[in-house]
């Protein structure tokens, strides 16, 4: 038995994420920790809401809350969703905990014991009109690189290049909207990086089997342009994780906090020692998740994020572990994705552009949505939402394939047998043939999901469920039947049997739907079918089941319609 740590890049609090937040770390971390604890192995699933920085305290603002109050709603409010979408956390913590203050403010006081903080006086940007000096994201303005209107002062979204606030064309106050601003100095803590290229440079490329995605940012951000550069890590702002040493207010940063992209990905080790905390276990309990001194060293570390998180994970938080000089474990393969698009365009938390996610179940179970974005999910270029596409998708793969299988299979089941597994007539030459597919497609399964290849696991689960359509309409149960009850008995036990099976191997990307087959088939065996032949007869004659209602509902046309008109617009 393995033991895998799992981290989602960290959502931040400023209102609900759009299904492309999604995609692009949380629920692909969730197919795989379902997929890992299904095969017996010891998961620590870990996520966190990111609360510190700007888009807490503009958001705030915006809703009239202390920022405090917001990010407690919101928090609430972000973690009713991940369960309604069932991400499966082991705990879904808060980079504004106590832990994360003091684990935060340790690492900082031990990089600076290392040699690799400095204090630097910088020339920042300061607001007139808002009377206070301006972080990086509180200033918008054009990019310099890409021509992009909405670009923020660290880092441009559209093309991902970071940026200083000096650096924006026509920079304005994100804040008042003002452009009545001026460069003053201030002084602030720098992360050493360039002190540490050289142990990252090793360090990625002694990682094998990393993504191209996530390999060729890490490099670019490494090597092109001025390479990799020493990064300023606190920020003149009043919410956030204060900036002490020994317990008191850090010589010179009086009033100040922690950059928010210093502190989030320590909320990775917080969370995991909250979890500890909230479950009355002791840190020993969570330090041999973190801590090679401790028993991280046989701990298999994975993190899922969008690309854009990517230069983050790869250098600035390896950076801290690597300069506390502490027994911290590193990540041992970071899963990046592309975007997802909406509809011709992009989605956009601030512009309110696409489908959010509680407005996605309000509209449909989460089933449906987990389906489709996984089987879509923007792994090797960007991928778009189409409600066309999304329909397809739901009719074709989850009713008419995997939906209509179960009811053809039950529904005859019952009419010619009654509600119990047929005993008669063995296994044939069409059963074996299908065993031995199964076997082959199964192995391949598990395959993509150990790679994390998460659409081609997608494409072999429906190809695993055509196989058996293919065989029911090959075998013909209903015509057999009619001149030998016995063989047609062999054929629906099988089927139903591949029900069971199908609701194993599908548990990780649509649960509900496989929880409810489960139930219908009056079974808690949940056995991985590593034998194919011995799992297509787990379930024994006599054994009595139901006929589930409707497993997945068809999309029509006029609903269709009805959506796409609806979510045309921006969201306010």
């Amino acid at each position: 038995m393995a033991r895998i740590l799992i981290t989602s890049a960290l959502p931040y609090i400023n209102g609900i994420k759009h299904l492309g937040n999604l995609v692009g770390s949380q629920l692909p971390a969730d197919l795989y920790a379902r997929y890992q604890r299904q095969r017996g192995h010891e998961v620590m699933f870990i996520c966190a809401t990111d609360e510190h920085g700007t888009p807490a305290e503009l958001a705030a603002a915006k809703t009239g809350e202390d920022v405090a109050d917001y990010c407690k709603r919101m928090h609430a409010e972000q973690s009713k969703l991940a369960e309604g979408f069932r991400l499966s956390f082991d705990h879904y913590g808060r980079s504004s905990s106590q832990r994360n203050h003091q684990l935060t403010q340790h690492l900082a006081e031990k990089l600076a014991e290392n040699g690799f903080i400095e204090e630097v006086t910088e020339k920042q940007v300061y607001s007139n009109a808002d009377g206070r000096f301006l972080p990086d994201r509180y200033i918008e303005g054009t990019c310099p690189n890409c021509g992009y209107d909405g670009a923020r002062g660290d880092q441009c979204e559209n093309c991902t290049k970071q940026l200083d606030p000096t650096d924006l064309i026509e920079p304005r106050s994100a804040i008042s909207g003002s452009t009545d601003l001026e460069v003053r100095e201030t002084k602030h803590l720098y992360l050493k990086q360039t002190a540490l290229k050289d142990d990252i440079d090793k360090w990625i490329d002694s990682q094998k089997g990393w993504p191209v995605l996530t390999t060729s940012i890490a490099k670019k951000w490494l090597h092109d342009g001025d390479g990799l550069q020493d990064r300023g890590i606190t920020r003149d702002l009043k919410w956030g994780v204060p900036v002490t040493k020994g317990g008191e207010p850090w010589p010179g940063m009086e009033g100040k906090v922690f950059y928010v992209w210093f502190d989030a990905p320590i909320e990775y080790i917080a969370a995991t020692a909250e979890w500890a905390d909230d479950n009355g276990k002791t840190d020993a309990d969570w330090e041999r998740w973190w801590r090679t001194d401790k028993g991280a060293d046989d701990v298999r570390y994975v993190q899922f994020m969008g690309k854009d998180n990517v230069p983050f994970h790869t250098l600035s938080f390896p950076a801290t572990i690597m300069g506390s000089r502490e027994p911290w474990k590193l990540v041992d393969y970071i899963k990046s994705f592309n975007y997802l698009n909406y509809d011709g365009g992009q989605f956009s938390t601030s512009k309110g552009r696409g489908v959010f996610m509680d407005q996605a179940l309000d509209i449909l179970p989460a089933d449906y949505w987990r389906w489709w974005l996984l089987s879509h999910a923007p792994e090797n270029s960007d991928s778009e939402f189409t409600w066309e596409n999304f329909q397809a998708s739901v009719n074709k793969d989850l009713a008419d394939v995997l939906g209509n299988f179960v009811s053809r299979v039950t529904k005859f089941c019952r009419s010619k047998f009654t509600e119990v597994v047929p005993e008669g007539g063995a296994f044939g030459e069409q059963e074996n043939a299908l065993i031995a597919d199964l076997t082959t497609r199964i192995r391949a399964y598990e395959g993509h999901m150990e790679a994390m290849d998460v659409r081609k696991a997608a494409t072999e689960l429906r190809a695993i469920w055509v196989a058996g359509n293919e065989y029911l309409q090959s075998a013909a149960p209903w015509s057999t039947f009619k001149e030998d009850p016995e063989q047609a008995a062999a054929q629906v036990r099988l089927a139903l049997n591949l029900i069971r099976v199908y609701a194993v191997l599908s548990r990780p990307f649509i649960p509900d739907a496989c929880a409810t087959l489960m139930t219908a088939m009056q079974t808690a065996d949940d056995s991985w079918p590593d034998d194919v032949a011995a799992a297509l007869s787990a379930l024994p004659t006599g054994h009595a089941f139901t006929v589930p209602d409707v497993t997945f509902r068809k999309i029509s046309d006029e609903e269709r319609e009805e959506w796409e008109a609806k979510f045309a617009g921006t969201r306010d």
